[in-house]
């Protein structure tokens, strides 16, 4: 009779559960029995792990065999217990010391030649072990870089079971074939969230994708909502574009991320555990330091943008979005519960997925950017030249977007056309990305002064109880807004949506506090009606 263990992590979500998995064998007929909770494709592992051992050069235990996983109540899924159920079965079978992989954590699948093949969510996997005491994690070798940016742990990346028998055994350790490189593993290509479909997963790119980003002065003209673009990055304010098609709404959004400031480095820890959970790390970056930008199609379903699936919910695009851009285009094609399901993790920054396998808790913490037509054929403006849709057309289609829903989106643009002039006369164009995110900067780092005391770290995360009792604007700066909510043209939340704003406006502009222009400024972006408001950025 042997015994051996080792350890592994099961993922729920972004967050690691540390598993124990032991093997016990026994004289019998030889069998081989999984117990645990696993779902199919561990189970399937049995396969998988047997052959590795034979083709590795070791021998495979002709008795009965059971490996367990614990705790057994949590449940497990994915390949990545492959190397630990192959270690503990050779332990157990004494083919290598148990006292040499009792207190390792081992993270990879293993192919039927004994390769050791890359898994998703190495990152939070890692950590998890950190936190639970472990200091050594053995892990495929193309995911070593990865595993590496948590602090205390030491690290052990391999290409094949053969090399880990011979490291644990301190035999001369065989070369193996590396895999090519900058060619990433096939099953970490794309995106596939269950539910989702090939036209409705994500279609955008994040912002770490390579390449240099777009830059703010390729915009013509639009200077309404590129004041609202940098009100939105300073702030983090979502923001609602409206305008014909070929006015510039994509070209805007697509430059947010730009000017939003670099991650921390726990931020870009949280949005690397949620990229590598997805399998959408970029090859050969496995820290991602800049804002991500995601931009599903509007024929997403809800799985495919607040996470779901089968058994264990998987991120979805509110969670890639995290700390990043979460773009809709073509708000008004999308589903009417898609969008309505956004409203809870637009206030919350975390989303909850409930399914009958468990309940996972994800982060959304996201700066959320619609852009819509005025109407079907795109043409509507306010004298309706050109413009084929009837006015009950234009106002069914307008009211997909729902009134909770827009509730909560603090800037409101309307992007005209661009003029003759301002396409191609080459006049001066507006200022780069670098000199507007060099604003925003010091915007934050204003706010970030102002609330060093509090929990939140923007404008647009501030309650607004607390903007009204604790955060006052200057006396009188809000009469044009209270005028507004007395007419009914504001609600309660609008009002303190009008005050975050006016807060970032006024951080924008050097202010202590909001004075009279920097609040209608504020209501200029709100309700889309001009109050004279100069633009921040330009001479009053």
């Amino acid at each position: 009779m042997g015994f051996a263990r080792t350890c592994s992590v099961a993922l729920a979500g972004i967050e690691g559960v540390v598993v124990e998995v032991q093997a016990d064998l026994e004289p019998g007929i030889a069998a081989f029995t999984l117990v645990g909770l696993p779902d199919k494709s561990l189970v399937e592992s049995r396969d998988r792990v047997r052959a590795a051992v034979v083709n590795s050069g070791a021998e495979w235990p002709q008795k009965k065999l059971t490996v367990g996983l614990s705790p057994a109540s949590v449940p497990k899924s994915g390949s990545g217990f492959d190397l630990a159920v192959a270690c503990a079965v050779l332990g157990a079978a004494e083919r290598i010391d148990p006292r040499r992989i009792a207190d390792l954590m081992m993270i990879g699948e293993l192919g039927l030649d004994g390769r050791v093949r890359p898994v998703r969510g190495v990152l939070p996997a890692v950590l998890a072990a950190a936190e639970a005491g472990y200091e050594q994690v053995v892990v495929p070798e193309q995911t070593a870089a990865e595993a590496a940016l948590v602090p205390g742990i030491a690290v052990l990346g391999v290409r094949s079971l053969r090399q880990l028998i011979a490291v644990l055994s301190d035999d001369p350790v065989p070369e193996e074939e590396p895999t090519e490189a900058g060619r990433p593993d096939p099953m970490l290509a794309g995106l596939a969230l269950p539910g989702s479909g090939a036209a409705a997963g994500l279609a955008g790119r994040s912002a770490e994708g390579g390449g240099p980003l777009p830059d703010l002065a390729d915009v013509a003209g639009q200077r309404a909502a590129r004041t609202a673009l940098e009100v939105a990055a300073a702030g983090g304010h979502h923001l609602y574009l409206k305008g014909p098609p070929g006015a510039g709404k994509t070209m805007l959004a697509e430059r947010l991320p730009a000017l939003l400031p670099p991650l921390t480095r726990r931020e870009s820890l949280e949005v690397t555990a949620v990229h590598s959970v997805a399998g959408v790390l970029p090859p050969g970056r496995p820290l991602i330091d800049t804002a991500p930008y995601c931009a599903p199609h509007h024929s997403a379903t809800m799985p495919s943008l607040v996470g779901g699936g089968n058994g264990l919910p998987r991120p979805g695009a509110v969670t890639l979005a995290h700390r990043g851009v979460l773009f809709l285009d073509e708000a008004a094609e999308f589903s009417g519960r898609v969008l309505d399901a956004l409203r809870q993790p637009l206030e919350s920054g975390h989303v909850v997925v409930a399914r009958s396998a468990g309940v996972v808790r994800l982060p959304a913490r996201f700066l959320l950017v619609l852009a819509a037509n005025p109407c079907p054929c795109g043409r509507h403006s306010l004298s309706g030249a050109g413009c084929e849709c009837s006015p009950a057309v234009v106002r069914r289609y307008q009211a997909r977007l729902s009134g909770p829903l827009m509730d909560r989106v603090d800037l409101r643009v309307g992007v005209e056309p661009v003029g003759r002039r301002a396409l191609l006369d080459g006049g001066v164009g507006g200022e780069p990305t670098a000199v507007v995110a060099g604003r925003v900067l010091q915007a934050r780092e204003r706010a970030a002064a102002r609330l060093a005391e509090s929990p939140w770290r923007v404008n647009g995360e501030v309650p607004g109880h607390e903007l009204r009792t604790r955060w006052r604007p200057d006396p009188g700066a809000l009469r044009e807004a209270e005028r507004d909510m007395e007419r009914g043209l504001l609600t309660a939340r609008g009002l303190d949506r009008v005050l975050r704003v006016a807060w970032t406006v006024a951080d924008l502009a050097g202010h202590d506090r909001p004075a009279a222009a920097d609040v209608a400024l504020a209501l200029q972006l709100r309700t889309g009606v001009s109050r004279g408001a100069v633009p921040v950025g330009e001479p009053a």
